[in-house]
């Protein structure tokens, strides 16, 4: 039985730390990397004509913002789930991106098998963010949420059938794919495609964009306990 091997692409401008992330992920036999850039505009222009299972990028670029990519590619390659490389201390910047649809980071000083596991993480369903960055989306979430009072949770309360409500629940409160398909029961296609179908009635492309969203039109029990 073949392994399966998850597409990586990575955006980095320092030569020397695009090196070791190129090691990390060619050191692992369930990663492949299949494109390596230097430059924003070169990774956009690949991108319009290949695809990826994930995308490492950096954010500040030569020739522009990492996250201006996040964004495109959210529109034109939603199943390519991005992963932004930063430094400790830039939490508001890698929250800015979870917003626009990154689904977690990876410190540049990571080991090899912490950058492996991270990739990893996410195609198995996680979202690998700090308790800071978890808390302070929670917060802008909380933020959305609360002056709902003229968009009353009625006009949204059948939006979403009981499963994806369920899923969307335990996607809120952190749960990775697989964690959802053993707590309820179910396989991970059945999740993946409960998912899939709440994504498209709330207009989005990340669970953290789905989380946002959902608390704002106040589809989250678990916000509604601490009103």
């Amino acid at each position: 039985m073949a392994t399966l091997s998850w597409r990586v692409a990575l955006l980095e401008d320092d030569a020397e730390i695009r090196g070791y992330f190129k090691e990390c992920i060619a050191g692992h036999p369930s990663l492949q990397l299949v494109a390596s850039f230097g430059l924003l505009a070169h990774a956009r222009s690949w991108f319009d004509s290949h695809t990826a299972d994930v995308l490492l990028t950096d954010l500040g670029l030569p020739d522009g913002n990492g996250i201006d990519l996040l964004r495109h590619l959210a529109t034109t390659q939603p199943a390519c789930e991005v992963i932004v490389v930063s430094v400790f201390g830039d939490e508001d910047t890698v929250l800015a991106c979870v917003e626009a649809g990154a689904v977690g980071y990876i410190h540049k000083d990571a080991t090899p098998a912490d950058v492996a596991q991270t990739i990893l993480d996410v195609k198995g369903g996680a979202s690998p963010i700090s308790p800071m960055i978890a808390r302070k989306v929670l917060d802008r979430v909380r933020q959305a949420a609360a002056p709902r009072a003229q968009a009353p949770d009625a006009l949204n309360a059948d939006l979403l059938s009981p499963r994806e409500a369920e899923v969307l629940e335990l996607i809120a409160r952190g749960l990775s794919y697989a964690e959802i398909a053993q707590l309820k029961g179910v396989t991970m296609h059945t999740v993946q495609t409960h998912i899939k179908n709440l994504y498209g009635k709330l207009a989005v492309h990340s669970r953290s964009e789905a989380v946002f969203e959902a608390g704002r039109m106040g589809l989250l029990s678990s916000l509604k306990s601490r009103d």
